[in-house]
């Protein structure tokens, strides 16, 4: 009798434990449940707002400003840069552009060390939504200003890439305007740029290291002389002539997308 009284005893407590775990069992599935179906929704929700580009415009930025050392861009009172820009810098560094709410936007460049002797400088650009665009900083830090230009989104069907110049060279008084020569085509692919143009995309041999020569419009007389490339196919990019005009002066290339 007490043997089976015993095994009474365990079997209620074996039922109640089964019972016990079974419960804790269920609610942990439950609760994994709630947890993956709330994460499952945010991460659907951010993926749908970045999707929706139909109210955005891309921006890249470019610093071709003399003397430029720590620069930060704020869009409506909000930084948007993380890393500080100096002379050459671009941001997104990756070269493609960052997302900006269509319409008039408020745009500050300023550089953030407490001694600087740059200017802050504030403008107002308006950006239509659905196009990209290239903004240029320019001048010195004593006097910045800004040129944003469209940048056309188009595919060659080719193996080329595409290639553009802008005029970015600083001088106090007023400069020739310049042409640009290819050695690997043996001819000026851009010609009688002006200072603060940027030209449009022409198709380019891509795959290729090729030199720039920077030159007075309608003469030999060189300027300077830069390699650029290899270029990507299928891919569109800036060379930039920059620099002060009577001291150290650049050209520097940059991808669009």
């Amino acid at each position: 009798m007490l043997v089976l009284q015993a095994l009474m005893i365990i079997n209620k407590n074996t039922t109640m434990r089964t019972k016990y775990l079974s419960a804790i069992g269920i609610i942990s599935i439950l609760t994994a449940g709630v947890l993956m179906n709330s994460c499952t929704k945010s991460f659907d929700e951010r993926r749908i707002a970045q999707a929706d580009m139909s109210n955005t415009s891309v921006v890249q930025a470019y610093v071709a400003m003399v003397n430029a050392s720590r620069n930060h861009i704020w869009i409506d009172n909000n930084r948007v840069t993380g890393t500080a820009l100096a002379t050459a810098g671009l941001f997104p560094a990756t070269g493609y552009g960052f997302s900006v709410t269509g319409g008039t936007r408020a745009f500050l460049l300023r550089d953030t060390s407490a001694t600087t002797t740059q200017i802050q400088y504030s403008f107002a650009q308006d950006l239509q939504a659905g196009k990209n665009y290239t903004m240029f900083i320019y001048d010195t830090i004593t006097s910045p200003k800004q040129k944003t230009v469209e940048t056309s989104i188009l595919t060659p069907k080719d193996t080329t890439a595409r290639l553009r110049f802008a005029n970015f060279i600083y001088n106090t008084s007023s400069v020739v305007n310049v042409d640009v020569f290819s050695y690997l085509n043996n001819a000026n692919v851009f010609t009688n740029v002006p200072t603060t143009d940027v030209t449009g995309f022409i198709p380019y041999q891509s795959g290729r290291t090729d030199t720039l020569y920077i030159r007075e419009t309608g003469t030999q007389n060189l300027l300077i002389k830069q390699a650029v490339g290899p270029f990507t196919t299928k891919r569109s990019y800036t060379a930039v002539y920059r620099g002060s005009y009577k001291g150290t002066k650049a050209v520097s290339t940059f991808a669009n997308f």
